[in-house]
């Protein structure tokens, strides 16, 4: 089993040598250059219609590079769409037929999820060290700095610590006993893999400013769905017949870890508005992610051998905790990044609604649910 980060490093730059493909690269770079001097919106319409074309990718089939013109013209339409004074609802055909067709191979929708935003935009600085925040950099940025590099860095630095809980998790929901203290073992794995990812994960205060958070590196990763600044959707112009269409934005919960361990391990969440939003999640993800994370829900029999013995319980327990410590950090960044910041005046804007989430959700009272729930299912 493998953890979530792609099996080879994303590619910076494009093999298959293309005049769409240099100018879909060389636009993406310029990203925070053009935002800086509000020339988004007029580089883009200034183009042809098929000046991104992504069709001489469809013909070496590298998923690599298609993952990479995923991550630019998500960057890009979404610069189109948040970078100007007011949201755009209609983005140009240049755009939206390309995004369209990428999306469509990956299966997932065209709007800038965690896949594109965190595990297929990120490279080691130095190939041949680990992958860790000292060793990590984007390759796409909006406005770019260090506070949005240490924002996604962090997430990919946390999906590379999963690593381990991952595949123990996986190897837990495939026994049906105890046999060789298998189970113990992989509790043990797992509880130490969540403690370097919390480790990591509470780090987010050292280089991401919660003002600067708020006001300049949230605002480009909205979505269009239960977004009251556009409440009308999104028009792809000359696709889906012209009809607004509505996705939700890049968020935290398009990630497959927890859902992945919630699986596994037998984390049962109520039936509500929050796990209808959660099982949307999934649409977001890689359609591999979505696959293996309903197989461990469906093959688990962990929560059944854990209740068999008092020191497997204090293992799972243990387990539980990291997770609960993990969405209590989460609730406590959500409150001092987005909470706190929603009360301050500012020049540059609102950073999107102050009482939805990036994915469109009361993101404080769902974070609360989540915490509380994983601390009630201990044993």
């Amino acid at each position: 089993m493998k953890a979530f980060l792609p099996n080879k490093d994303p590619l910076k730059k494009y093999i298959t040598e293309s005049r769409s493909l240099q100018k879909l690269e060389h636009i993406a770079s310029e990203l925070p250059k053009l935002l800086l001097t509000g020339k988004v919106q007029t580089t883009i319409d200034g183009l042809s219609k098929n000046a991104l074309s992504i069709k001489p990718l469809l013909k070496t089939n590298n998923i690599q590079e298609i993952n990479l013109s995923m991550v630019h013209l998500s960057f890009i339409a979404h610069a189109y769409i948040w970078g100007g004074k007011k949201p755009s609802k209609l983005l140009p055909e240049v755009v939206a037929k390309p995004w369209v067709e990428v999306s469509n191979i990956l299966g997932r929708p065209p709007i800038l999820s965690y896949a594109s935003y965190c595990l297929d935009n990120w490279y080691r600085i130095d190939k041949k060290q680990e992958i860790s925040l000292e060793n990590v950099a984007l390759i796409t940025n909006f406005l770019g700095g260090v506070d949005e590099d240490w924002f996604v860095t962090i997430h990919v630095c946390i999906e590379h610590a999963a690593k381990e809980a991952i595949t123990a998790a996986y190897e837990i929901s495939k026994l049906k006993s105890n046999k060789d203290n298998k189970l113990d073992d992989g509790l043990r794995r797992i509880i130490m893999s969540l403690r370097e990812v919390n480790s990591i994960f509470s780090r987010m205060p050292e280089k991401c400013d919660p003002y600067v958070y708020y006001h300049r590196v949230r605002p480009f990763i909205f979505g269009t769905k239960d977004n009251p600044d556009l409440k009308k959707g999104l028009i792809y112009e000359n696709q889906f017949k012209n009809k607004p269409q509505f996705f939700r934005g890049e968020t935290g919960a398009q990630s497959s870890i927890m859902p992945f361990l919630d699986g596994a391990l037998g984390i049962y969440h109520t039936k509500d508005h929050l796990r209808h939003y959660l099982n949307e999640m999934r649409d977001y993800m890689p359609p591999e992610h979505r696959k293996i994370i309903e197989e461990v829900e469906s093959i688990s029999s962990a929560k059944e051998l854990i209740d068999s013995s008092k020191s497997l319980k204090i293992k799972y327990n243990k387990c539980l905790e990291e997770i609960r410590r993990f969405r209590s950090l989460h609730l406590e960044f959500a409150a001092s990044y987005i909470h706190k910041q929603s009360q301050i005046k500012n020049p540059f804007g609102t950073g999107g609604s102050t009482i939805k989430g990036t994915g469109g959700t009361p993101f404080m009272k769902y974070l609360k649910k989540h915490r509380d729930e994983t601390e009630k299912q201990k044993k």
